[in-house]
C-alpha cells in the first residue's frame, strides 16, 4: 500500500474508514497509478490489484472505497475486462473519468545487449500498439502476456521470468531499477487510455453540461431489427452517444449486449426519455454511472430536446387532462394519477 500526494476531491459515497482506500490496476508503476494521482484525495491508500476485475471486486466486498480501473484505448478500443467485470455482479457506478498519454520505453536489466532480445513481456494492450514497432526492431520476437506493463517491468528486475525485455512506462523503468533500450515507442504516436473512478451506488455527481452516462444493454433475442430499435430510442430524442461496443452476453452464440456511453447525465430529461424507452424495450439495461467528461465538450442539445421542452410538453398534456384547451399552457399543473384501461 502507499499513500497518495494530489489533494483533489473525489466523487461519491464517503469513505467507510479514516482515509480513502482506493484500489487500481497494479503494480505500483502502471499507468492506472498515474490515473489514480489524478483524483486521489491526499493521504489516500492506494492498494494495487493483479486486475481490474479484483480491483472493482474490492469495491463491491467493502474493501476499499474507489477502483481506478483502464476501459478505454484510443487504439484498441474498449477494455473488454473491465467492461465485462462492471455489466455483472453487484451494481458500481462510475462518478469520474481520467485520461492518460501512453509512451512506452523497451526495458531490460542492466547489461542486457539489443541482440539477445527475443521475447517481451507487457500487457496484451500495450503489445497491440506496440507490435509493428517490435516486428521492424526485433523481428521475430515472441509477445510474453503480462497482467500490465509494470508487472511486466517488475518480474524482469527480479531475473526470473521467460522474456528478456518488458514494454512498460519510464515510471516503472526507474521504479524496478531497468535501463530503457528505447523511448518513445509506440506505432502510434500520441495514443492515450481512458479510466475511470468507480464506487458503491450513491450521490451522484451533478450535471455539468458536460457529462457522460455509461450503461450496458441487452437485445432481445431472434428479434429483426432490435440493434435499430435500440439506436432509435435515442435517435428520437437527440442522444448523442460517444461509444457503443457489442459484448458476449455469455448465454448462447450470437447473443450480444452493449456498452454505451451517452453524451448527457441522467438528470437531463432528453437522456431520462432515452432511458425509460430503453427499459420498456430492452430485457435488461444497467446504469454504471453519469460523470463528467473529462474533456469537457459539452453536448448539443437539439431543438425541442431541451429540458423545457420536455417540461412543456407535460404540461400540455396535463391541461389537457384536467379540461382544458391546451392553450395556456401552466407548468405547475401535474398530470392527474389516472389508472390507465
Amino acid at each position: 500500500m502507499r499513500e497518495s500526494s494530489p489533494s483533489t476531491h473525489i466523487p461519491g459515497p464517503p469513505p467507510l474508514g479514516d482515509r480513502m482506500k482506493i484500489a487500481f490496476l497494479g503494480p505500483f508503476g502502471t499507468f492506472t497509478e498515474q490515473a489514480v494521482h489524478q483524483v486521489a484525495p491526499a493521504g489516500s491508500t492506494l492498494v494495487p490489484m493483479t486486475s481490474a476485475p479484483q480491483a472493482l471486486a474490492a469495491v463491491r466486498r467493502g474493501d476499499a472505497d474507489r477502483a481506478v480501473v483502464p476501459i478505454e484505448n484510443s487504439i484498441e478500443g474498449g477494455v473488454n475486462a473491465t467492461l465485462d467485470s462492471l455489466s455483472h455482479g453487484d451494481p458500481l457506478v462510475i462518478v469520474s473519468e481520467m485520461v492518460v498519454s501512453v509512451v512506452f520505453q523497451l526495458a531490460v536489466r542492466p547489461g542486457m545487449r539489443r541482440e539477445d532480445i527475443r521475447r517481451i513481456g507487457t500487457h496484451p494492450h500495450a503489445w497491440a500498439q506496440c507490435r509493428n514497432w517490435v516486428e521492424n526492431t526485433f523481428p521475430g520476437a515472441i509477445h510474453v502476456p503480462a497482467t500490465s506493463t509494470a508487472a511486466a517491468a517488475e518480474l524482469l528486475s527480479q531475473g526470473n521470468t521467460s522474456f528478456d525485455a518488458a514494454l512498460c512506462n519510464s515510471v516503472s523503468v526507474d521504479t524496478y531499477g531497468l535501463e530503457a533500450l528505447y523511448t518513445d515507442v509506440a506505432d502510434n504516436p500520441g495514443a492515450v487510455t481512458r479510466f475511470v473512478l468507480v464506487a458503491q451506488p450513491g450521490v451522484l455527481p451533478p450535471p455539468t453540461g458536460a457529462d457522460k452516462t455509461t450503461i450496458q444493454v441487452a437485445l432481445p433475442v431472434n428479434e429483426s431489427g432490435a440493434l435499430l430499435t435500440l439506436l432509435e430510442q435515442f435517435a428520437v430524442r437527440g442522444v448523442d452517444l460517444s461509444r457503443i461496443e457489442s459484448r458476449p452476453s455469455g448465454d448462447g452464440l450470437g447473443n450480444y449486449t452493449f456498452s454505451i456511453d451517452i453524451v448527457g447525465h441522467i438528470a437531463e430529461e432528453r437522456v431520462q426519455a432515452a432511458l425509460v424507452g430503453l427499459h420498456r424495450y430492452s430485457p435488461e439495461v444497467r446504469f454504471m454511472g453519469s460523470y463528467p467528461r473529462i474533456d469537457g465538450i459539452r453536448a448539443n442539445v437539439l431543438r425541442g430536446t431541451r429540458d423545457e421542452d420536455f417540461q412543456r410538453g407535460r404540461a400540455w398534456v396535463a391541461q389537457l387532462l384536467h379540461g382544458g384547451d391546451g392553450e395556456h399552457v401552466d407548468l405547475s399543473v401535474p398530470a392527474p394519477n389516472w389508472p390507465l384501461a
